[in-house]
């Protein structure tokens, strides 16, 4: 049976347009001086929720809620379920390699100098994952061998990589990492649950228990952890809950929200946005805020915003046809992943040359202005490369 086709909202790539946009703002941000604290990340064991540390959730947030709009497009194409399994497999690899590269670039003892070896990464990821047009004879074997010119790329530099310094490790496998798994998780479960409300929100509701009860410490590890807790799944079941929330917050959206009607989906969001607060200040006595260690309180501090908010945008933009006020960060949203690689590139490059901001831009607001503007001009020109037919995609 296929799945209904999928009804474009505007809100869905305005969120995750302004995502992106912030992700960009707050990775510039650090070395900053005489910034306000409540910008930056928290440290590990401080009990507070810096506005940085609420960025990485909504993207995965906006992550889940993508998930069922693209294996609902696939099945409206004429995929099969072992074709989408595939997509879904190979789209996980990517960003998980993606990942373990970027938090594997530093580090190297002698030779090629760390901006060189960005550079090279982010070429090996062009190559590999760019955006191909259709093409037969010649032109299909030149970008066949682009591909695998890529793959040996980036092979090659984990080869240089394990011979010059540490060598290839997963840690806590970086950001693209961390997408990869959740992502892996939601399509997994999506693939099993697919439409079904009921189903969805079972699932949604066990993660956020499983999530509890990792932090909890009530089972200990002698005694059926390793079963429970699933710990073979990598990544952090706080990590997974933000994308099965966004995940429902898109089935809740295909169900029932109405352009004319926008109060009773809106509505759903703001319930559960109170109650995901009412278990934020239950969880707070036994957890801090922190982002580092992945806590319920955090989790649950995120979602009684992001529930809310999302509404919000969807009563602006898809309601109000207010869409058109965020077409300047419109490339962030529609080409996200090439968004988020340019800026090592640009960090590289400055890098190699030298070349330092003015001292009036190291710090307050001359300094947080730099880095919007800076945050700006990567959204740009991630517009113009996906116009002239170079972009990103997995």
């Amino acid at each position: 049976m296929k799945s209904p086709a999928p009804q474009r909202i505007a809100a869905v790539d305005v969120f995750r347009a302004l995502t992106m946009f912030l992700m960009l703002f707050v990775n510039d941000i650090p070395g900053l001086k005489d910034i306000p604290h409540w910008l930056m990340h928290a440290g590990a064991d401080e009990d507070m929720l810096g506005f940085s540390d609420t960025i990485f959730p909504a993207f995965l947030f906006c992550m889940g809620m993508s998930v069922p709009l693209a294996i609902q497009s696939r099945y409206q194409k004429g995929d099969s379920t072992v074709q989408v399994i595939a997509h879904i497999s190979r789209r996980t690899v990517a960003l998980v390699v993606m990942g373990l590269f970027s938090l594997n670039s530093g580090g190297i003892e002698g030779g090629l100098p760390h901006a060189w070896f960005t550079i090279l990464m982010v070429a090996g990821f062009f190559l590999t994952w760019g955006v191909y047009p259709n093409a037969e004879g010649t032109k299909k074997a030149l970008f066949t061998a682009m591909k695998v010119t890529g793959v040996v790329l980036l092979a090659a530099l984990v080869v240089y990589k394990d011979i010059h310094g540490k060598p290839f490790h997963t840690g806590w496998w970086g950001i693209l990492g961390l997408i990869g798994w959740t992502y892996a998780v939601c399509a997994g479960i999506y693939l099993f649950t697919r439409e079904s409300l009921r189903k969805n929100a079972a699932v949604w509701f066990a993660v956020i228990v499983l999530a509890v009860t990792a932090h909890s410490g009530l089972i200990p590890e002698e005694y059926g952890s390793r079963v429970v807790l699933l710990p073979f799944i990598p990544s952090d079941w706080t990590l997974h809950a933000f994308g099965m929330s966004g995940l429902l917050t898109s089935l809740l959206m295909q169900r029932y929200a109405d352009r004319e009607r926008p109060g009773k989906f809106i509505g759903m969001l703001c319930i559960l946005g109170a109650g995901m607060l009412v278990l934020a200040l239950v969880s707070h006595p036994y957890w801090i805020i922190s982002k580092i260690q992945a806590t319920p309180t955090w989790l649950f501090y995120c979602l009684a915003a992001f529930f809310p908010l999302f509404g919000f945008f969807y009563w602006l933009t898809d309601v109000k046809g207010q869409a058109g006020r965020f077409r300047l960060i419109k490339p962030a949203g529609t080409a996200t992943l090439t968004c988020y690689i340019l800026p090592y590139i640009a960090y590289a490059v400055q890098q190699l040359s030298g070349w330092t901001y003015p001292e009036v831009l190291g710090g307050g607001v001359p300094g947080l202005l730099k880095s919007l503007v800076f945050s700006l001009i990567i959204v740009q020109l991630t517009g113009l490369l996906v116009k002239g037919k170079i972009k990103l995609k997995v």
